[in-house]
């Protein structure tokens, strides 16, 4: 039996189902929610040639046909051109607002499809069947949806609940280490920003997550699913505390933007590289103790992961520019950039009270080690 956290949004509850087989078993979890026997399913090349047979003999055993449209895979599809391709396929299809579109991929076509859904006759239901880490305990829960602008990341969108959540921990065993490693990032910014017995619970069980152990994998999900379904259910449209789940992302976002939304830095990656420079910052503004970004960093590197802006190849933009694209974040609020900070592992805050000299400084010395 999977485990199953639900996010209780008053007409717009939805659960999210978290363990291996879930897509061999798709269509038994998705039948009860269709009107008719058939579903939309948009996906990458790239995941479609690993799981979409899969997928679709899942539908099957319960009946459902399915109709598949596949994108090219990467930052590049979360934008315009693969959005009105994606909306005016699901209508050659004559999708209706009764029946589901199923976002099948990681976090890029998740965030895609569900804006798409969004804004199709005004809004048709979708599931989220999402198939790398970061998507499962982050971006397929929450009804964040939307696609990237030349001036910053997901500053179009739309919230937009999905219908049903299935995450399918087994595929987890097909990513790279470096596209599995990026999604730890969000998974430690869980505990980094709210729960430090979590972020304990993954100093000693981290090893064993990325080596494969599925158990560990399945409660990694579990809790960091359920964080943020609480948060959500507490602000759905980001008015206050969900704000929080940005931590690491004001310095992240700016970052991907400097690197062209390219796989020079991926997304996870940029969070936690985000997170160590969030925590740095506190230290010096005296909120926490210099212990803390220190062990945030050892726990980052135990895990082989990128925590310096010099992991990131290739040049750079200055930190006045770096700070110059902070400003497109969408936290910003009359003109003044909010940052998550923290007074501790797991006790994390929103502020916009930051002085930018702090921030620059932060900058000019990560970029010179």
């Amino acid at each position: 039996m999977p485990e199953i956290v639900h996010v209780s949004l008053p007409g717009r509850a939805y659960d999210v189902r978290i363990g291996p087989g879930l897509i061999a078993d798709a269509g038994r979890h998705i039948a009860p929610f269709l009107r008719r026997p058939k579903v939309a399913v948009i996906s990458d090349k790239t995941v479609a040639g690993l799981h979409l047979q899969a997928l679709k003999d899942g539908l099957a055993t319960a009946g459902i046909e399915a109709t598949e449209l596949l994108l090219p895979a990467g930052e590049a599809t979360k934008s315009w051109g693969p959005l009105e391709q994606s909306v005016e396929w699901l209508l050659d299809q004559k999708i209706e607002r009764g029946d589901i579109v199923v976002a099948f991929g990681g976090g890029v076509i998740g965030d895609l499809v569900g804006f798409a859904a969004a804004v199709l006759r005004r809004g048709v239901r979708f599931v989220q069947i999402p198939t790398s880490l970061l998507a499962q305990v982050d971006s397929s829960v929450g009804g964040k949806t939307g696609i990237n602008a030349p001036q910053g990341k997901n500053l179009i969108g739309a919230f937009h609940q999905p219908t049903l959540v299935l995450a399918d921990t087994a595929v987890l065993g097909t990513l790279t280490a470096r596209d599995f490693l990026a999604g730890y990032g969000e998974v430690v910014k869980y505990g980094l920003l709210g729960d430090a017995d979590f972020f304990e619970w993954l100093e000693v069980n981290g090893p064993a997550l990325a080596a494969g152990d599925m158990e560990a994998r399945v409660e990694a999900v579990r809790r960091s699913v359920q964080m943020k379904a609480d948060i959500v259910e507490r602000d759905e449209t980001e008015q206050g505390d969900r704000a929080l789940l940005n931590l690491g992302h004001t310095f992240g976002h700016a970052l991907e933007a400097a690197t062209g939304y390219s796989d020079r830095l991926l997304h996870g990656e940029g969070v936690a590289i985000g997170c160590a420079l969030a925590y740095e910052l506190s230290a010096r503004m005296g909120l926490c103790s210099q212990e803390s970004p220190s062990r945030v960093r050892a726990h980052l590197k135990a895990m082989r992961m990128k925590t310096d802006l010099s992991d990131i190849p290739g040049d750079l933009p200055d930190a006045a520019t770096l700070l110059g694209l902070m400003g497109q974040d969408k936290k910003v609020v009359q003109g003044q950039l909010r940052f998550i900070l923290t007074r501790g592992i797991g006790e994390a805050f929103v502020t916009g009270d930051v002085p930018g000299d702090a921030v620059l400084s932060v900058l000019e010395d990560a970029l010179r080690t």
